[in-house]
């Protein structure tokens, strides 16, 4: 049997040498054999067939962890699970059109319940913080008002707690500050900074404590929400449950890269590792920042990772959507952890947008 180059292979597979080296790598596409003299990866002909499917579905998007399950299933099987794949993506981008119709119509001026011309609305909030079952400690911190909802949850030792509060303290003066909508994301860019800087004052020589912190600062009926870690943003609007934030982890950046399947992040060892958090890094800190309206209606939910990892996305969903008031939601996502088990300790807000 003769065997093909890799640049002979990627010509007639529709790939490249570098995406074939990549999938090698990965134990997805191995070659047929490798010259011990020039190290040159040699494909057989017979290997073009899984060499396409896997092209196509990447030129699909599909990351290359569920490829890999893909091409491990009988046709039938993987025809289902492709299905299925394009079925959650066709629902995913649904719902991101629904929220970039939202911006769009925000940052034109052409939705009238977009702009602040209608600024008679109010939370209606709960707020619980629990200790986790194995902790000793509670260093999460979670906060509600008129204007202002907020978690954090600190890490690192025992300056975590002073952290995750200093974080959330930053932010209070923008409660009462007399700022205009429009001005709602640059004013919460500098709190930003003055919480990392108030974060970095609680290091000490044994401990250099870091936070999370995800928070909506509401201004009439528009929400500036800041988000650095992997605490998390969700909004139930009109039946449909929306996350608002990404987490800022090892393992979500593996799933970016199509090296990790997203069904597989709860699972994986190194799920809390951070990449981004206040007290960390350099001096100028990388938070997201995004410009939402609320409407009458909505419900924000505001956690920790002490529910977000035990609770999955369905019984989220089912514990906001069935409670008739924020108390009921939360006391329902706080009896989800600890049916669960409650490994780490839980922080959660649930505020509904109500008409004064």
């Amino acid at each position: 049997m003769e065997l093909l180059t890799i640049g002979a292979f990627a010509r007639a597979a529709r790939l490249t040498p570098k995406a074939l080296r990549l999938y090698d790598e990965l134990g997805l596409l191995p070659p047929a054999a490798v010259d011990p003299h020039s190290g040159y990866r040699l494909y057989a002909p017979g290997q073009l067939g899984r060499a396409r499917l896997i092209a196509a579905l990447r030129r699909a998007g599909m990351p290359l962890a569920d490829v890999r399950a893909v091409c491990g299933l009988d046709p039938a099987a993987a025809a289902e699970a492709i299905d299925v794949y394009w079925q959650r993506v066709s629902a995913d981008t649904a719902a991101r059109g629904r929220i970039v119709t939202d911006l769009v119509e925000q940052l034109s001026g052409r939705g009238s319940t977009m702009s602040d011309t209608n600024p008679a609305i109010k939370f209606r909030y709960a707020v619980r913080c629990e200790a986790g079952t194995v902790r000793d400690t509670n260093e999460d911190t979670a906060y509600a008002s008129g204007n202002l909802l907020a978690v954090a949850d600190g890490l690192r030792g025992p300056g975590g707690a002073a952290a995750s509060a200093a974080a959330i303290e930053a932010l209070q003066p923008l409660e009462l500050a007399d700022a205009p909508a429009a001005e709602l994301l640059a004013t919460l860019a500098g709190a930003v900074q003055s919480a990392e800087r108030t974060v970095r004052d609680t290091a000490t020589e044994e401990h250099q404590p870091v936070t999370t912190l995800t928070a909506l600062l509401r201004r009439g009926s528009q929400l500036a929400l800041v988000h650095i870690g992997d605490t998390r943003a969700y909004l139930l609007r009109g039946g449909e449950l929306f996350r608002l934030t990404q987490d800022h982890t090892y393992v979500q950046s593996l799933v970016d890269q199509g090296r990790l399947a997203p069904d597989a992040v709860a699972a994986h060892p190194q799920r809390a590792l951070l990449v981004r958090a206040l007290g960390a890094g350099g001096n100028q800190v990388e938070a997201d920042l995004a410009l939402r309206t609320a409407l009458v209606a909505d419900r924000y939910l505001l956690c920790s990772d002490g529910i977000s990892a035990v609770v999955g996305q369905e019984a989220l969903h089912s514990a906001l959507g069935g409670a008739d008031d924020p108390e009921t939601a939360v006391a329902r996502l706080v009896d989800l952890a600890y049916a669960q088990g409650a490994p780490d300790n839980i922080a959660c807000v649930v505020a509904d947008v109500v008409a004064e």
